[in-house]
C-alpha cells in the first residue's frame, strides 16, 4: 500500500496527463469518467460517487453527500469544471473529509486553462490546505 503522498503524486500526474489530453471544456463527468479509468488502469481501486453519509451528534441521519471519486479506500477526489476554484469548492471538500472521517482529499478544477489541483487535510477537526 503507498503511503498517501505518493499515491497523491500519483494522482495528480495522472489527471495533469488527463487535461493535456483533453483540455478543457468538457462536462464534469466526463473527466470523472476519464480520471477513473486512469486510475483503474494504472492499478489503484476507485469508487465512483461514493457515498458519505452525515450523521447528528445522537446517531441520526441528517443527509448524505456523493464524493466523486474515492481513490484507494483513503483518498476523496472532488473534480469541478469551472472558470477558477472558489471558496465554497474548498467548503464542499472539506466537508466531505470531516463527514467521512477520512483524512486527505484532492481538489481538481479541469475547465481552467492552466491546471488546477488542491490537496486538503483534515486532522481531529483541525482543516489544513497542504
Amino acid at each position: 500500500m503507498k503511503d498517501i503522498k505518493s499515491l497523491s503524486d500519483q494522482v495528480r500526474q495522472i489527471a495533469y496527463d488527463l487535461h493535456v489530453y483533453h483540455g478543457h471544456g468538457h462536462l464534469e463527468k466526463v473527466y470523472e469518467n476519464a480520471l477513473a479509468h486512469r486510475l483503474r488502469k494504472a492499478g489503484l481501486d476507485v469508487k465512483q460517487q461514493h457515498p458519505i453519509k452525515v450523521y447528528d451528534e445522537d446517531g441520526t441521519l441528517i443527509g448524505d453527500y456523493l464524493a466523486d471519486l474515492l481513490v484507494e479506500g483513503r483518498l476523496i477526489i472532488e473534480l469541478k469544471t469551472a472558470k477558477t476554484l472558489a471558496p465554497e469548492h474548498e467548503a464542499q471538500i472539506l466537508g466531505y473529509l470531516k463527514s467521512s472521517r477520512l483524512e486527505h482529499g484532492l481538489l481538481i478544477n479541469f475547465d481552467s486553462y492552466k491546471f488546477e489541483i488542491r490537496k486538503f487535510a483534515w486532522t481531529e477537526g483541525q482543516p489544513q490546505r497542504a
